[in-house]
């Protein structure tokens, strides 16, 4: 792996406090990811389950993971399953994980090749009341393709059907949602790396060159600070492609005048980083792209303070809704007579700021939580107002991470450049 080891202390202490909320008499299985096909005989790179990793530190697949604390057998009631490697795999594949190894990074004193696996469930089961088995359960997700923990779901109610299942995923979310101060480093290790890639950016953007002209710029400073690499896939949209969300192409040259939208995050040790800003192509913004950019700036500043505890990402979304209306107003893009008059379902800010203002943020770039949830002290949250207005060519975001204290908010990225005299500055280096 490319970071320097984790202490198992946090994998330990994640996996104590999920047992304890287990109830008596039950069991959980956690399932790695798998890896996945791409063409051929090639595989996409591995990235590991977000709740194995948060709770065994293990970033290979085909692991297995048996939680069960009432087991009368003292090594099952914490048992970690691996590949067995061998010659072939090792001059193929590379290195795989011994025993000690895995110990070592995962805290768990019981590891068992893989093969024992089966053998040892139906030992665990004889006293098990319950079952809890995962699943990815973010709201707005849906794949056509099973994962393991599914399969393995649906494989367990066909053998073992007398068994009651339950869901590990909201208890394991309601624990991720909080960030141990280790989990604040590593995420503010990725904040770091991303500062760094940006200001390689401005250094090295300007008229004529490509959007993955600059996307390879990222890369290199990612790769050269042990990064696993992006968090998400990276937007790197100039000119009219600011105004598309979503927009991942990054196949488009910049052209001089327009503006460049970045949206981007380095992920450190399966922790990601989540950055936007917009900066001009050409080193200068004008008139125009400057004032509506300081129209952002402004919401931004105005909405970081509102990360405190008791607020929810509706109240941050109802309160920067009213603020953005105020500066498009502002920037003569309607009036407040046709606000008085509009569709209420359909509000006219709706058409230059279609997006929300925050999500949750750590093993996974829209992390677990809900809009709903208050914030509470160790929540790390986006702050990410922006402006899109495609008549003009003009797409602006500008985003940072905000951690929840007792006190006020900690803006985890308050070191990248932000204000426009900042960016023309280095970009003029």
């Amino acid at each position: 792996m490319r970071y320097p080891p984790i202490d198992n202390s946090l994998f330990k202490n994640n996996r104590k406090r999920f047992v304890e909320q287990l109830p008596e008499g039950s069991i959980a299985i956690f399932h790695s990811n798998d890896q996945y096909p791409r063409n051929g005989d090639q595989f996409f790179p591995f990235r590991q389950q977000s709740d194995f990793f948060y709770l065994t530190g293990i970033d290979q697949e085909k692991s297995i993971l048996i939680l069960a604390p009432g087991c009368d057998n003292q090594k099952l009631k914490e048992v970690l399953f691996l590949i067995e490697t061998n010659e072939l795999i090792a001059t193929w594949e590379g290195h795989k994980y011994t025993k000690e190894e895995a110990a070592d990074i995962s805290g768990i004193e019981n590891v068992f090749w893989e093969n024992d696996f089966e053998i040892s469930l139906r030992e665990v089961l004889v006293g098990a009341k319950s079952v809890f088995l995962n699943a990815n359960e973010y709201v707005k997700f849906y794949s056509e393709v099973p994962d393991k923990n599914q399969r393995f779901a649906k494989q367990f109610k066909e053998q073992y059907p007398l068994y009651r299942l339950e869901r590990a995923a909201p208890i394991l979310a309601q624990l991720r949602i909080i960030k141990s101060q280790e989990e604040i480093k590593l995420m503010k290790t990725a904040c770091d790396i991303t500062k760094s890639a940006f200001e390689r950016v401005l250094r090295f953007t300007k008229p004529d060159v490509n959007e993955f002209d600059v996307q390879a710029e990222i890369e290199h400073e990612f790769t050269i600070n042990r990064a696993n690499g992006h968090g998400y896939a990276p937007i790197i949209a100039s000119g009219k492609n600011a105004c598309v969300l979503h927009y991942i192409e990054n196949d488009k040259e910049c052209k001089d005048g327009d503006l460049l939208l970045m949206d981007f995050g380095a992920e450190y040790a399966n922790y990601s980083a989540d950055m936007s800003r917009t900066i001009p192509v050409n080193g200068r913004f004008t008139e125009r792209q400057k004032e509506c950019y300081n129209a952002v700036l402004r919401v931004f500043k105005k909405t970081k303070v509102l990360y405190v505890k008791g607020n929810s990402i509706n109240t941050i979304n109802e309160k920067v809704n009213a603020l953005m209306e105020a500066e498009m107003i502002g920037l003569g893009l309607f009036t407040e007579d046709d606000v008085k008059n509009q569709d209420p379902k359909n509000p006219l800010f709706k058409k230059y700021f279609m997006h929300g203002t925050s999500h949750f943020l750590g093993l996974d770039v829209h992390d677990v939580g809900t809009k709903e949830e208050p914030f509470k002290p160790g929540m790390v949250l986006t702050c990410e107002p922006g402006l899109y207005i495609r008549e003009e060519n003009i797409g602006i975001r500008i985003e940072n991470d905000i951690l929840i204290t007792d006190r006020e908010p900690v803006d985890l990225m308050e070191n990248i450049p932000i204000e426009v005299d900042e960016i023309e500055e280095l970009m003029k280096s």
